[in-house]
């Protein structure tokens, strides 16, 4: 199918969520940036923000872990729905989510027990999932209070969010200083942009883990959905999700999404490697390194609404992973988010890169700008 831009304007009903708008402008501003008090969360207040385009399309970000809330996108027929994964409340997100919709770091995905070795220095960092290091650790990136500023400009309403890990903080190395801005287009582009610095060599992989379904959050599952990949090799990987030697190919196998194909239709086959993953929960090789280039790497379908999703990445490496633990939380408005019923597309390095010398570098070192763009693009098929 073809995928088109939503060049149509599509109205939004006032109070998405259940929360007013502290300076809400009338409609003729279409292209704009408004702020509240979400809620209480770690003995502190909690800021929602909501960004808009001259399209009506809008999205909701927290300075809390900056955790994408709410995405709200049209179907064919102009039917709104919000289609990222999340909780009413921010104290909410530490109780019950997986990493909905928040910023993953120091070092998104894994770290092989929790060890690695940089200038001939071993550091070891909390194993918080199974014998491994997952998304930063126990107080990732996804658990702090990032420093905002915003901006509305011909490009579109942006959210500028920083802060500053302190050296040894979940026992990396380095004072890491990093912003994130969120920008939405009028080409309905949510566009992220990572930077950081550190004072000391240091390992870094950040990302975003929104869990989409464009059908709606809470409306079934992704099994229906249609992916396109654009990989020739993923990372096989042990039963708990760190990478065999090498890289495997996608040709002859379930994961070979190089067509668009249904999520659901080889995820049940007997394969060593969705039974690793409980389905689909692998790094798709894009390319072999960290060059900055940006470029489109997949296309996500839901036939019925009609939505889509286009992912371009500078990233080496997409992780995709379809909600293998999802397991009826509660979340938005009471909806329940069973299992399968939503998927992450994470742009990344390669998962445990610091202990893969073969692996696109993960290392940033002083008077060396890490930077990273993903860039999530909302659209319905023709």
């Amino acid at each position: 199918m073809k995928h088109r831009t939503i060049t149509a304007l599509f109205s939004i009903m006032a109070g998405t969520l259940g929360f007013a708008s502290s300076n809400a402008q009338d409609g003729a501003n279409k292209k704009m940036i408004t702020s509240e008090e979400w809620g209480m969360v770690d003995g502190k207040m909690a800021s929602l923000y909501t960004l808009k385009n001259a399209n009506d399309l809008e999205v909701k970000i927290s300075n809390y872990g900056g955790i994408i809330v709410s995405v709200m996108a049209p179907d064919k027929d102009g039917k709104m729905a919000d289609v990222v994964l999340g909780f009413d409340t921010p104290a909410e997100y530490p109780e019950k989510s997986q990493y909905f919709g928040c910023i993953t770091g120091r070092y998104a995905n894994r770290i092989a027990k929790g060890k690695f070795t940089l200038d001939d220095k071993e550091y070891t960092l909390a194993t918080n999932n199974g014998e491994n290091h997952l998304h930063g650790g126990v107080k990732g990136f996804d658990k702090q209070f990032w420093s905002t500023t915003t901006q509305e400009g011909a490009d579109g309403a942006k959210l500028i969010m920083k802060w500053t890990s302190p050296d040894g903080d979940e026992g990396y190395p380095g004072a890491l200083a990093s912003t994130v801005t969120y920008t939405l287009t009028d080409d309905n582009e949510l566009k992220i942009d990572y930077e950081a610095t550190t004072d000391k060599p240091t390992v870094l992989n950040l990302t975003n883990h929104a869990y989409f379904n464009l059908k709606g959050a809470g409306e079934g599952t992704i099994l229906d959905h249609e992916i396109l990949i654009k990989a020739d090799k993923f990372c096989a990987t042990d039963d708990g999700g760190i990478p065999f030697p090498g890289l495997a190919e996608v040709e002859g196998t379930p994961f070979d999404f190089r067509k668009s194909t249904v999520i659901g239709e080889r995820i049940e086959q007997d394969n060593e490697q969705l039974k690793n993953g409980i389905g689909y929960d692998h790094n798709w090789c894009i390319k072999d390194s960290r060059d900055g280039k940006l470029q489109h790497v997949a296309t996500l379908l839901e036939p019925e609404s009609g939505r889509s999703l286009d992912v371009s990445t500078t990233e080496p490496g997409l992780q995709f992973y379809c909600g293998n633990y999802l397991e009826g939380q509660k979340g938005k408005g009471g909806a329940t988010y069973q299992h399968r019923g939503a998927l992450c597309l994470e742009a990344q390095t390669f998962p445990d890169s610091p202990n893969r010398p073969d692996y696109p570098s993960p290392v940033l070192r002083p008077g060396e700008t890490y930077t990273q763009t993903t860039i999530y693009k909302f659209g319905v098929a023709e």
